[in-house]
């Protein structure tokens, strides 16, 4: 009773409120029995939105960027060519810089230095770096207001020279290897020359005679033994042939057979060649520790070449081999006989079978 009294009381202050029409008149004859519905309420998802969202504009980019690509491998075939190397190029460009950052990042968490890393994580960051110094140049030359279109011009003209291994084509990677393995052998005779003529100033008989005929075999053709070069350690511990005292011709073309710019001050370039046969010797006992056997066709290609082979017309057994005979040698070395390790890439590599062209 108390229930329907409520009721009764708030339909007569409604029906004053509100003049009452039929329809009115009606709801309030059934108020006891009439109620109001429930009111609905709506739920949200932020970030289901946001998902679908993402997803709707991902699917929709790559479209285009589908439709894009064929329109330039139709219209612009050899553009094509270009725009597709350049951007993949970019990427791997991209994720170089993240794991040599992964790499810095845990060399600086857990104290680790160069040398103590990996032989894959050591390579890694050296060739980085390699390539960060040559982006270096064209970052500095793009600089100036509109100066980007020169470069473009001149990245389109001078691959070889201003452009990374990233941004070459398959056939510009063989091609370009060869050019620069051209440019260094050119250095061997020369080299050669300053040991044969070194040999009258070393001390010791024997060592002196086996100086000149190691000299006379690689003239001749011959490939010399691990042993051969072994034999000579103590030839270039001291006066003339230690890294210290090199005559700045020796060192200059020793640089271009390393690859390795020539045209600084003798003070400098010596060091430049100390530090980078350092580190191919840091690199080569990581891979003693590795293996060769576990490194894949082309790690051991770019292994060769480093170290002085042009690997890239030889069987890859015959590279594994030979990297094999350059372990041999570099993990035997100590600190000071680091000149015979530098002077091994032009007589270990000189007339290694499949190399002489």
């Amino acid at each position: 009773m108390a229930l329907s009294r409520v009721c009764w009381a708030r339909a007569a202050l409604w029906s004053s409120a509100v003049t009452r029409g039929p329809f009115v008149s009606r709801r309030l004859q059934l108020g006891h029995s009439w109620v109001a519905p429930r009111s609905c309420k709506l739920h949200f998802s932020p970030k289901a939105d946001v998902k679908s969202l993402i997803s709707y504009v991902v699917t929709k980019t790559k479209a285009i960027n589908g439709k894009y690509h064929r329109f330039l491998g139709r219209h612009f075939p050899r553009f094509y060519v270009l725009y597709t190397i350049f951007m993949k190029g970019l990427q791997m460009l991209w994720a170089d810089a993240k794991k040599a950052r992964r790499i810095k990042t845990n060399m600086w968490k857990h104290n680790i230095k160069f040398h103590q890393l990996s032989y894959r994580e050591m390579e890694h960051l050296r060739q980085f770096r390699r390539d960060v110094t040559k982006c270096l140049f064209l970052g500095i030359i793009s600089i100036p207001p509109f100066a980007n279109y020169l470069v473009f011009l001149l990245m389109y003209l001078f691959p070889r020279q201003l452009l990374i291994r990233h941004f070459w084509t398959p056939k510009q990677q063989i091609d370009f290897l060869d050019i620069y393995h051209a440019l260094r052998k050119q250095a061997h005779p020369e080299i050669v020359s300053y040991l044969e003529k070194a040999s009258p100033l070393i001390a010791d008989g024997g060592l002196r005679w086996q100086l000149t005929d190691l000299c006379n075999k690689v003239q001749r053709g011959t490939h010399p033994a691990v042993q051969d070069l072994l034999a000579l350690r103590q030839c270039f511990r001291s006066h003339p042939l230690d890294m210290n005292q090199l005559q700045t011709s020796q060192v200059k073309a020793l640089s271009r057979a390393m690859l390795l710019t020539s045209y600084l001050p003798p003070p400098l370039l010596r060091r430049r060649l100390k530090a980078h046969t350092t580190v191919i010797q840091q690199l080569d006992k990581a891979l003693a520790k590795l293996g060769v056997g576990q490194l894949t066709a082309q790690e051991v290609r770019s292994a060769c070449y480093l170290r002085g082979l042009n690997s890239t017309h030889i069987a890859e057994d015959r590279c594994r081999t030979w990297l094999g005979e350059w372990l041999q040698i570099s993990c035997s070395l100590e600190e000071a006989e680091l000149s015979l390790l530098l002077h091994s890439v032009v007589l270990l590599s000189t007339n290694y079978l499949g190399t002489r062209r």
